[in-house]
Parts: structure tokens; C-alpha cells; sequence
């Protein structure tokens, strides 16, 4: 049977229509503004925001649903399924689960574990929302280059991005600040570290053909392309040539600039934007928006701070709502190719999510994948 969401303030990609009625047919969006409800479900959404379902490009928050504590293991389909029902609960409708790959035993993020967990996903059977894996391979690592080709090989990767957590470029500015890191996250002691470090500066060298020779594999597959923590423009020239078109949280604001003027999409952190800092001191998100130099927002590691980042925008930055919300919807959408989704629009995949401010937070109270119901919540 068809169905009608009513009295909806429906954000389309330019503009929001006021206490409007969408009719969803076959899991797609059939019509906009229609008359009549007549044969069909009726949900009443009462004022609430009804958006398109978000789009989360990265988020690595799958290997804390995992590994919540250093050493301490849930079995991977069991945090798997609790991820789908958290990106559910957010508003996510399109989730790049991002799967870290570094060598040796290294917890959830070594070679094995990893591709277990990138072959879990891709065979999920039963899910709330569209699970997809964004490979994030360690350019340092030579060791599991042959693991990540033979994924991406098998059909397994759907986005690719390049890792350099090297100290003195990037995320971290000097070897104090990637010991600290080490420490606090991983739980290594200094020792540790400093072995792994000089043999990271080692592999460094070498780095070059082994991006080179994935890349070759990955477009091979049409695998979107990924630069993580660029830090300065000629790192984003080098990876353009290699056929990047995505560059994540660029460090500083000529970085991003240079970024958007070559044409590539920049993404940044939603946790970011909605407390206000970076948590490795890189620029601002709120200042890249007010920039006009961010295209996309991404959960990281939060999926809920999505909704968060982007109804707090209008106000922190004087963008409209719609452009705020094209951010973590249509943006990522165009971004990687996805055609069916990311827009309130005649014939597109009715991905869907309802929006109403809840005690001075905008919170999710239902989320349709395909015209299906996958999450509601009725708030007292």
C-alpha cells in the first residue's frame, strides 16, 4: 500500500515547504504536495522537519561498539547489529562503516580482524539501514597491502581513503602529541611507541608505491578515492593525480581552500562543528563553514552529533537550514556517486527522517529506509 507523511515541514535541497504532505510508493518518493491521502497509510508527522536520510561518510564508531574497552571483544555480528540500530536511531540512512587496517597485533584494527569485520558487514543480511565500508589504509603499513587489494578485489570496499598518522604532518604535529595518542587510545607504554614509530618513518619512504599500486586496483572497482588530514595544498595536488576526489578533514584553512578551488569535496567532523574545536587542534569546523570551504559534515566517531551540527549551522553561521542539511545528505550523496539518494525529490529512494526539537535538542523520531519504518521513537 502507498503511504502519506502529512503536516510535515519538508526540507528540499533549496527551500522548506511548510506543513506539506509526501506520498511514498514502492520505496520510492512518488509525489510532493499531493491533495489527497486517499488508499493510502497515513503518518502524521504534526510539524516535525521530515528530511532526505543522512549520508555518513566516515565513522568508525564500530570499533568501539566492538572493542568498548582496550582487549575486551563482543562478537562481530553482535556489534554489528547494535551499529545498524545506533545509525537507525540517528538518522543515517547510508553508513560507510570506517574500518581501520594498520600490521601486526594491533586489536581490532590488525590486518585479520579488520577483514572480518569488512566481510561481516557486507554479508549482513537482514539490516535498518544501507551498510557500506570505507577502508582506511595506513600508507605506513606495507605488510597488509596484499590484504586490503585482495578486498578490494572481491568487491568488498566501496571507499578507500589513504592514512598518515606519521608524526610532524597531518593529525599530529609533533612526537609528543602522537606518544600522547598512543597512549591514551591504544593503551601502548612509550616504549612501544618509539619502536613502532622509527619503523613507521621507515615504511614512510616506500609509501609511494604502494598507493600507487592500490589506486590502480580501486579504480579498477570505481572505489570513490580518499585524502585524510591534509596539511598543506601540494599534498592535495599529489593525491589528485593519483584520482583522490575527497579530502577529509583538511588541517588548516589554506588546505581547504586550495581543495575546493581543484574541485574536491571536503568533508569535516560533525563532533567538531558541535563542540566547537578539533580535538587534535586543526582548524575549526564552524570556521571552514562559515568559509564556505566544508561541503560535507561526517559523524567520525558519533553518529547522533550529525543532526546536532547541522540545526545548530543556521544560527552559528547564517547558512540556511537546507544548505546545513545538504551537507550531510546530498553533498556525500553527489560526492560518491550515490544518484538514487540524498534529496526530498520526485523518484528518488525514499530515505527518510523526522526531526523535532525535544527539551532544546532536535532529536530523531522516525527513520524510513526505502519507504520502510526502521526506527521511531515517541517522545512524552
Amino acid at each position: 500500500m502507498k503511504q502519506s507523511i502529512i503536516n510535515a515541514d519538508i526540507v528540499l535541497k533549496d527551500q522548506v515547504l511548510k506543513s506539506e504532505t509526501l506520498i511514498i510508493s514502492d520505496g520510492h518518493i512518488e509525489s510532493i504536495g499531493a491533495e489527497s491521502t486517499e488508499n493510502t497509510s497515513v503518518h502524521d508527522l504534526k510539524g516535525a522537519y521530515l528530511l532526505p536520510g543522512l549520508i555518513d561518510l566516515h565513522c568508525d564508531a564500530i570499533e568501539r561498539v566492538i572493542e568498548p574497552r582496550a582487549e575486551v571483544y563482543f562478537p562481530i555480528d553482535f556489534g554489528i547489529a547494535q551499529m545498524d540500530r545506533i545509525n537507525a536511531a540517528a538518522g543515517i540512512t547510508t553508513a560507510y562503516n570506517a574500518i581501520s587496517f594498520h600490521d601486526g597485533d594491533f586489536g581490532i584494527r590488525g590486518s585479520k580482524m579488520a577483514s572480518r569485520i569488512v566481510k561481516a558487514v557486507k554479508s549482513l543480511g537482514n539490516t535498518l539501514v544501507d551498510n557500506r565500508i570505507h577502508c582506511r589504509y595506513e600508507i605506513t603499513e606495507p605488510r597488509i597491502l596484499e590484504s586490503v587489494i585482495q578486498l578490494i578485489d572481491e568487491n568488498q570496499i566501496d571507499l578507500l581513503s589513504f592514512m598518515d598518522h606519521t608524526p610532524g604532518q597531518g593529525q599530529f604535529k609533533d612526537t609528543i602529541d602522537y606518544i600522547k595518542y598512543q597512549r591514551r587510545n591504544i593503551g601502548f607504554e612509550t616504549d612501544e611507541i618509539y619502536d613502532q614509530l622509527k619503523i613507521k618513518i621507515d615504511n614512510r619512504r616506500s609509501s609511494a608505491e604502494r598507493i600507487a599500486r592500490i589506486c590502480d586496483h580501486a579504480k579498477k572497482q570505481s572505489i570513490c578515492l580518499i585524502s585524510h588530514d591534509d596539511d598543506t595544498p601540494q599534498r592535495v595536488f599529489e593525491l589528485m593525480e593519483l584520482g583522490v576526489t575527497i579530502s577529509e578533514f583538511p588541517i588548516n584553512m589554506e588546505t581547504a581552500s586550495e581543495a575546493k578551488k581543484q574541485g574536491v569535496t571536503t568533508v569535516f567532523g560533525a563532533p567538531n562543528t558541535l563542540r566547537g574545536k578539533s580535538q587534535s587542534g586543526s582548524i575549526r569546523a564552524v570556521e571552514a563553514i562559515a568559509g564556505r570551504v566544508a561541503d560535507c559534515l561526517c559523524s567520525d566517531y558519533y553518529p547522533s552529533t550529525l543532526i546536532s551540527a547541522v540545526f545548530m549551522l543556521p544560527e552559528e553561521v547564517c547558512i540556511p537550514l537546507p544548505e546545513a542539511i545538504n551537507m550531510v545528505t546530498l553533498n556525500p550523496a553527489r560526492a560518491v556517486n550515490l544518484n538514487d539518494r540524498g534529496e526530498i525529490s520526485v523518484g528518488k529512494v525514499a530515505d527518510l527522517v523526522s526531526i523535532r526539537k525535544i527539551d532544546n535538542h532536535f532529536q530523531v523520531t522516525s527513520t524510513w529506509r526505502q519507504g520502510a519504518k526502521v526506527f521511531s521513537a515517541d517522545y512524552v
